[in-house]
C-alpha cells in the first residue's frame, strides 16, 4: 500500500493510493468516491480486494482530501474536470500497475454518474455502480426533500459568493467543495433530467457508453430513491444493466 502523486492531464497533481496484492493480480479494481468523500473512507474495501488478488486504487478529485492543496478559493473546478482528468489519470495509473489485467470501476454515487464523462472508460471491462441516483430533489428519498430544498436555494446561493468555495465543512453540510463543483452539481440537482438536462449531447454521451453496469441499491437509502436509481441508469441505454436493490434483511443486517 502506498499514497502516491499522479498527473492529470493538465499538470495537475492527485494524491492516490494502491494497494497491489502479493503474487498473481487478478484485475485492477479503481474505487470511484461520492461527493465530498475522502478516499481514505474506501481504504477497507481497497485492502479486502488487495487480499482477494486485486490491485486496487482509490484517490481523490482536485481539492478534495489529499489532493487538496491549500485554500479552495479560486480553485477552477468541475465535475467534468474530475471525471476527463482526475478519474482518467487515475484508471491510466492502476492499468500501468496492473498490466495485461481486465479492469473494474466501483462507483460510489457521483462515481457512477461520471461514467460518460471519463475519455479512457473504454479501457473498463465491467463497472459496479454503488447508491448511484440521478440527485433531481424533488425525486429524493422524502426524508432529504427539505434538506435539498435548503441547500439548493437558501445555503449555496448565499456561501458561495461569501466563501468563494462551498464551506460545507463547517456548514455540517457534504464538506468543502470548489465553487466550481457545487454550482455545477447544484444545477445539475435541480434539472429533472439532472446532467443530461445541460443538452442532448450529454444525452448522447450517456448513450455512448457500452460498458457492462452493476447497480447496487438499497431499500432504506435515506438519500437516494428508487425513483433516483432508475432515472440516472436508465440514461445508459446501451449499456447492459443488471439492477440490484438490497434490503437489510437480505444480506443480514438491520440497517445498510
Amino acid at each position: 500500500m502506498s499514497m502516491e502523486k499522479i498527473l492529470a492531464g493538465d499538470g495537475t497533481s492527485i494524491a492516490a493510493q494502491f494497494n497491489i496484492p502479493e503474487g498473481e493480480i487478478k484485475g485492477g479494481v479503481l474505487i470511484v468516491g461520492a461527493m465530498g468523500v475522502p478516499q481514505s473512507f474506501y481504504q477497507p474495501l481497497a485492502e479486502w480486494l488487495a487480499g482477494e488478488g486485486y490491485a486496487a486504487a482509490t484517490f481523490d478529485y482536485r481539492g478534495m482530501g489529499a489532493s487538496r492543496n491549500g485554500s479552495l478559493r479560486g480553485l477552477k473546478a468541475d465535475i467534468l474536470d474530475w471525471a476527463r482528468l482526475d478519474a482518467a489519470a487515475a484508471l491510466e495509473a492502476l492499468a500501468a500497475r496492473a498490466p495485461g489485467a481486465p479492469l473494474y470501476w466501483i462507483g460510489h454515487s457521483l462515481g457512477g454518474q461520471i461514467l460518460p464523462f471519463v475519455p479512457n472508460l473504454a479501457r473498463v471491462a465491467k463497472a459496479v455502480t454503488v447508491a448511484t441516483g440521478s440527485g433531481y430533489w424533488l425525486e429524493n428519498a422524502p426524508g432529504l426533500r427539505w434538506r435539498a430544498w435548503f441547500l439548493w436555494y437558501v445555503v449555496a446561493p448565499l456561501a458561495l459568493p461569501l466563501a468563494g468555495y462551498f464551506p460545507g465543512a463547517r456548514l455540517g453540510m457534504v464538506g468543502d467543495l470548489p465553487a466550481g463543483v457545487m454550482r455545477q452539481w447544484r444545477r445539475w440537482c435541480l434539472q429533472r433530467e439532472y446532467a443530461v438536462g445541460d443538452g442532448e449531447h450529454v444525452r448522447a454521451q450517456y448513450a455512448a457508453v457500452r460498458t457492462p453496469i452493476v447497480s447496487l441499491s438499497f431499500h432504506d437509502d435515506e438519500f437516494m430513491s428508487a425513483r433516483n436509481i432508475e432515472s440516472i441508469h436508465g440514461f445508459y441505454v446501451n449499456a447492459p444493466r443488471t439492477m440490484k436493490r438490497l434490503a437489510p434483511r437480505e444480506v443480514g443486517a438491520r440497517r445498510i
